[in-house]
C-alpha cells in the first residue's frame, strides 16, 4: 500500500483559441506541478500550494469543480490531480529553499497531444480524465448535451 499522498494540478490556459497544458521537466521526467501533502493540509490546499511554489502562478480557478483523479501507486505514493485554469500570469521556476535550485529544469505550455507524448505512462489516465472533463464543460458551455 502507498504510504504517501501527493497532490497537484493539471493547469490549463487558452492560447490562440486552444487549450494548453502546463508541464514541468525535472531531468528527463515530465509531470504537472505536484508535491506531498503536508500533515494537517488538505490535498486541494497542497495542490494549490505546489502550483505556486513550483511555477509562481497564484490562485488558479477551478471551473471544472474540485473533482480529482489519482494515479496508480508508484514509488510508495499516489498522486492526486485536480483540473485548474490559469488564464494569466507568467510562469517562473523559483529556487527551492530545500534544494538551493529550482525543482524543475524547464516548463512548457503544450497542447493535449504533446502532453500525451511527454507524459509518462502513469500520467496517461490523468490526461484522459482531464480531456474528458474539459470536453464536458465545453459542451455544456455551448448548450450541448454529451
Amino acid at each position: 500500500m502507498p504510504t504517501k499522498l501527493a497532490a497537484g494540478m493539471v493547469v490549463l490556459r487558452r492560447h490562440d483559441g486552444a487549450w494548453r497544458c502546463l508541464m514541468l521537466r525535472a531531468y528527463r521526467n515530465w509531470d504537472f506541478p505536484k508535491g506531498e501533502v503536508e500533515p494537517g493540509e488538505s490535498p486541494l490546499a497542497a495542490a494549490r500550494r505546489e502550483v505556486q511554489e513550483e511555477t509562481s502562478l497564484t490562485a488558479p480557478s477551478m471551473p471544472w469543480g474540485d473533482d480529482y483523479c489519482e494515479t496508480a501507486p508508484y514509488r510508495g505514493k499516489v498522486a492526486r490531480y485536480y483540473l485548474a485554469e490559469s488564464p494569466a500570469g507568467d510562469v517562473s521556476l523559483p529556487v527551492s529553499s530545500e534544494l538551493g535550485r529550482p525543482e524543475h529544469h524547464e516548463f512548457r505550455w503544450v497542447d493535449l497531444e504533446q502532453a500525451k507524448e511527454l507524459a509518462p505512462p502513469r500520467l496517461q489516465p490523468i490526461l484522459a480524465w482531464a480531456e474528458q472533463r474539459m470536453r464536458g464543460v465545453s459542451a455544456r458551455s455551448r448548450g450541448e448535451d454529451r
